[in-house]
């Protein structure tokens, strides 16, 4: 009987020291634990957006916690098995969450970048909305989250007057355009590379096919290779028109003919 009355008076003496020492991990386990599946993204956003190659970038993510209760989490971006960036021990609270992460120096090489976003919780690594992706593909001023507003719009024929045209001669351009999408009056631009080689400004695109006539141009034909892409300017916000072939003037005489 002493034993147990021993033993008692311990436990009531080091409780407080246990207790005043760790509070938060003395606690824990008695709290309910946060499950991945509680959690939610809502929107995730790139700074600056779009973003030039080079530039430093960082993330916001707008989580909802939908459980009762809070808990010390790690995050992390990804692009496929690549880690973009991440942030370590915050804190999730019910309801929405707002997370920014620190910038990272991610390069863009691909077509599309598709990111995901998982969470360490506890030493268990999980994705949030596995099924969500946000997807960044390559605009003309750079890489945007941004949700496409036009098209899909393809370009079916490009060809150029006169051709084979010479170095420094007047040239004009005339698109075969076709838009799957709503009428839109936008600005029509043609680049080789990042120079824009001539542009048509307002101009309506019906759903369906339309020829676009670009007015004349002094353009000079100085390297090997000069290949030339459409983009729509439409609110502000270029898209690149996509083509079946690669529309590329051939040093004979600069000709754009197959």
């Amino acid at each position: 009987m002493n034993r147990y009355i021993l033993f008692l008076i311990l436990f009531i003496l080091l409780l407080p020291k246990v207790t005043n020492s760790q509070p938060d991990k003395f606690f824990e386990s008695f709290r309910p634990r946060l499950d991945s599946t509680d959690l939610k993204i809502i929107q995730l956003e790139m700074k600056p957006d779009p973003v030039r190659e080079g530039q430093s970038i960082s993330f916001q993510v707008m989580i909802s916690n939908q459980s009762s209760h809070s808990a010390k989490l790690s995050l992390f971006i990804k692009d496929k098995d690549r880690v973009i960036s991440s942030i370590h021990d915050i804190r999730i609270y019910p309801g929405y969450n707002q997370i920014i992460f620190p910038e990272s120096n991610y390069r863009f090489s691909r077509d599309e970048h598709c990111f995901i976003i998982e969470v360490d919780i506890e030493r268990t690594i999980r994705p949030i909305d596995a099924a969500k992706k946000f997807c960044a593909r390559r605009s003309y001023y750079g890489w945007t989250l941004q949700p496409q507003l036009v098209g899909p719009i393809f370009v079916e024929d490009l060809e150029m007057f006169p051709d084979p045209a010479i170095p420094g001669q007047e040239i004009k351009f005339k698109a075969l355009i076709r838009n799957e999408g709503y009428p839109i009056r936008t600005n029509i631009l043609i680049l080789d590379k990042d120079q824009v080689v001539t542009k048509i400004i307002d101009v309506f695109l019906p759903s369906g096919f339309a020829e676009v006539y670009f007015p004349y141009t002094r353009y000079f034909f100085q390297r090997n290779d000069h290949c030339f892409t459409v983009f729509v300017d439409f609110e502000r916000f270029p898209y690149k028109v996509n083509s079946k072939r690669e529309f590329c003037a051939r040093p004979l005489g600069w000709t754009l003919r197959p």
